[in-house]
């Protein structure tokens, strides 16, 4: 059965004076409704670039785009990479919506919220000024907001970052959209604030059955709300499986990494938090095997030197778990099994 988003082979990148920039490479995952999608990973791994190029936000005269991602509308699907420009833009906003990363930057500062979430509404409702304010004021009132008619007229500054977050949220939400991308939502916020706009998200989305693509780089975030896991290093995806299987049995050694490197409750005490050492690879000059293996622990394992020369496939190591790499499920559970006795 099709999901309500589904990107296929969807590669995006940025002709440069030093050469191409290979920003998303092949990129192939879907969400459904009702269902929150989480992509992870480093900063520069792509994980933005990519949905950007599912919102159609990117510059056509700077970027390169191939693949497809498809809308499964009621009415049938539409491919938002090759549609017309016209289509994506009045899908924009009504049936897909975007949270932006630093919603100081995102809200114009010349503008009321009332103004700019009233002129949101407006493309895609007819009524009056009065009626689009009304909304508005609906809007920050289900964001949790106080005092909505007097801040309904207030200006951005005059909010808090955790309060202009829910703008954001209150504007992306005012169509009821169905796919709701929210890109770092909680970067930069306190870690109170970060739960109450997680549950806000989480509440709105039983409210509206939306789907969300939640990217962070953030593992606690994702532990607390997603259905499902997109790990992305270099551009593509390395490891694809539910949150379970993510955090009990990850099955590439980068999002061991990752895990390794955050505090864990259930593991405290028993052993170092460790960082992945190294640098994310140029996207310009990508390896030519695995672009993970200059900073793997387990690449010498690897036999016939196939880290070094050929690319791992994105395989399905066990049930609905895929994982790029080209040790065997039993062969990184043994290695890890070692590294946690010899740390004991």
């Amino acid at each position: 059965m099709s999901k309500f988003l589904e990107v296929k082979n969807l590669s995006v990148s940025f002709p440069t004076e030093d050469g191409v920039v290979l920003a998303a490479n092949d990129i192939s995952y879907s969400v459904d409704l009702g269902e929150t999608l989480a992509i992870v990973g480093e900063s520069g791994s792509g994980k933005s670039v990519t949905n950007l190029a599912v919102m159609g936000l990117h510059n056509p005269q700077r970027t390169q785009i191939t693949g497809q991602a498809f809308i499964n509308l009621e009415s049938g699907p539409v491919d938002v990479i090759s549609a017309p420009t016209e289509v994506v833009r009045r899908m924009r906003g009504k049936t897909m919506s975007m949270i932006f990363q630093d919603p100081m930057s995102a809200l114009h500062p010349y503008y009321s919220v009332g103004d700019q979430i009233a002129e949101a509404w407006g493309l895609y409702n007819s009524g009056s000024k009065r009626d689009g304010f009304a909304r508005a004021k609906e809007m920050l009132d289900l964001v949790g907001i106080p005092d909505v008619d007097k801040r309904v007229n207030e200006f951005p500054h005059q909010f808090s970052g955790g309060m202009r977050q829910r703008v954001m949220i209150a504007m992306a939400l005012v169509n009821n959209p169905s796919l709701l991308i929210a890109d770092e939502p909680t970067t930069a916020l306190d870690v109170t604030v970060q739960s109450q706009i997680l549950q806000l998200l989480g509440g709105l989305q039983k409210e509206f059955n939306m789907a969300i693509i939640l990217i962070t780089h953030d593992l606690g975030v994702v532990a607390e709300v997603a259905d499902r896991v997109c790990v992305m290093y270099g551009g593509r995806i390395v490891e694809n499986a539910s949150i379970d299987e993510t955090f009990y049995n990850p099955l590439q050694p980068y999002t061991v990494g990752l895990l390794n490197s955050i505090p864990r409750v259930d593991k405290l005490g028993s052993h170092r938090l460790s960082a992945i050492p190294g640098q994310p690879p140029s996207l310009i000059n990508l390896p030519r095997g695995c672009a993970f293996e200059p900073r793997c622990q387990f690449a010498s394992s690897v036999a016939g030197n196939l880290c070094k020369t050929t690319n791992p496939n994105l395989d399905e190591k066990s049930t609905d778990h895929f994982a790029r790499c080209h040790l065997s499920t039993t062969q990184l559970h043994q290695l890890l099994a070692k590294n946690e006795s010899g740390a004991k």
